[in-house]
């Protein structure tokens, strides 16, 4: 019976192992064959069947146990990563809030601007304009205060308010065209934020060039209105203005990034200062003086 039942049981597992994953319905009959047998037989299982192997060890290979992930050393240096940028994104935040409040200042001085394309006097639009410059000092000077809890990292955070300065100083820039038909230097645009002498903080220069670029774009529209409203001497001004000022950057050497860019948006508004200039000219409207159509315009 005992030499049966091993040759029956072995016989199973040579099945089992031809078909790993056979039904549990084909072990029914030889588990109840076994659960059947007499109780003077001995269910002793067979030497065939393998050992018992333990699921339960908690000891790996070696005799390690097992260890955390992290090391002590490494999980202090990440907690200290955590509070650089917990730290870095408040700052940020204060950044901005800043920035936002220039943001809208800048905004109410370009609304103030544009009624200068209006038949308004120039000094009216510029009293009213001059008004948010002090806004501005103010605003620059909270700005400054937060960048300097950081020393050295300005150009880190330089991005969260590139745009706005450039803005700025287009606007400064042609407030002070207007006022003086000259170009508004660095020193004088920093001076007009009051940051000319601060170390931490100052008027970056690539951000004043393109405010440059941008006040150059609001040119044409400028003389367009301007003839209309019957200023005919206008376009020779603005013309000789732009041509030295394109002369300027021509002695820079640029890099092809937004700089760039924008300066060769500067030719397409001297060309169009130049024919209206030309309209004006052949139609005997332009006053007679200085003027750039008679000496010769610069070829771009």
């Amino acid at each position: 019976m005992k030499s049966a039942f091993g040759n029956a049981y072995c016989i199973a597992l040579y099945r089992h192992s031809l078909n790993p994953n056979p039904s549990i319905l084909h072990f029914v009959p030889f588990i109840s064959s076994i659960c059947s047998l007499p109780s003077g037989v001995s269910r002793s299982l067979p030497s065939c069947f393998p050992p018992r192997v333990s699921l339960c060890s908690t000891s790996m290979a070696g005799g390690d146990s097992y260890s955390p992930l992290t090391s002590p050393p490494l999980e202090m240096q990440f907690e200290k990563f955590r509070v650089q940028l917990e730290d870095s994104g408040t700052l940020r935040e204060r950044i901005r809030t800043v920035v936002m409040e220039i943001e809208s200042s800048t905004r109410l001085m370009q609304a103030s601007l544009l009624l200068v394309h209006q038949s308004i006097p120039i000094p009216q639009v510029l009293e009213k304009a001059n008004t948010q410059i002090n806004v501005l000092k103010d605003l620059y000077s909270k700005l400054a205060e937060v960048v300097r809890e950081c020393p050295g990292q300005y150009y880190r955070y330089h991005g969260d308010w590139r745009s706005e300065t450039q803005m700025v100083a287009s606007l400064l820039a042609f407030m002070h065209w207007l006022e003086s038909g000259n170009l508004l230097v660095h020193t004088e645009a920093e001076e007009s934020l009051d940051v000319l002498n601060d170390s931490d903080f100052a008027l970056d220069l690539e951000d004043y060039l393109v405010g440059i670029c941008f006040m150059s774009n609001e040119m044409p529209r400028y003389v367009v209105n301007q003839v209309t409203a019957g200023d005919y001497d206008c376009p020779r001004k603005v013309l000789k203005f732009l041509t030295d000022l394109h002369a300027a950057f021509r002695m820079l050497n640029l890099r092809n990034d937004f700089l760039r860019k924008k300066f060769d948006s500067m030719k397409y508004d001297l060309r169009k200062v130049e024919e209206v200039y030309y309209d004006v000219k052949i139609r005997g409207l332009a006053t007679t003086g200085d003027s750039v159509g008679d000496q010769g315009t610069q070829k771009i």
